[in-house]
């Protein structure tokens, strides 16, 4: 039979093991904010994402609460760009989605960002990582349907 420090201390012991396994994502430099859906090896040499617009037509279709009627669409070809430390591909886009009750809100800017030529995650705060792209229309956003 164990005393109660004995058993104390190992469930203390235990707490803390569990503790040093929780990350809170900050070693990916996602302080931009957005998902991260693939494991980031940290490859600096990353290859040219070349179907960007069919994943970001993809990833919004969920991403919209109402991907029908998109206005205003454009997007910049995939740049490289360096996004928490570390050398990636962005492609920028712009758009005017409908919200719930069917109202436009307004043009919003993404930045888009790809490891290992795949949609990793999108930032929605990407006022800098944008600055100075060029912008083409986006016509297949604007014909997106659920």
């Amino acid at each position: 039979m164990l005393g109660a420090s004995a058993k104390f201390m190992a469930i203390a012991l235990l707490a803390g093991s569990l503790a040093a396994c929780v990350t809170d994502g900050g070693d990916q430099g996602s302080d931009q904010g957005g998902m991260v859906y693939t494991d980031d090896r940290g490859v600096t040499n990353q290859p040219f994402p070349t179907d960007y617009r069919a994943q970001v037509l993809a990833f919004l279709r969920t991403y919209l609460n109402n991907p029908v009627g998109v206005r205003d669409a454009a997007m910049a070809e995939p740049v490289q760009r360096t996004v928490g430390g570390r050398l990636r591909y962005v492609s920028c886009l712009r758009y005017n989605a409908r919200e719930i009750d069917g109202s436009y809100s307004g043009v919003v800017q993404r930045a888009a960002v790809y490891v290992d030529a795949r949609l990793d995650r999108m930032i929605e705060k990407a006022g800098e990582i944008c600055a100075g792209v060029t912008y083409a229309p986006f016509p297949e956003l604007e014909k997106l349907t659920r």
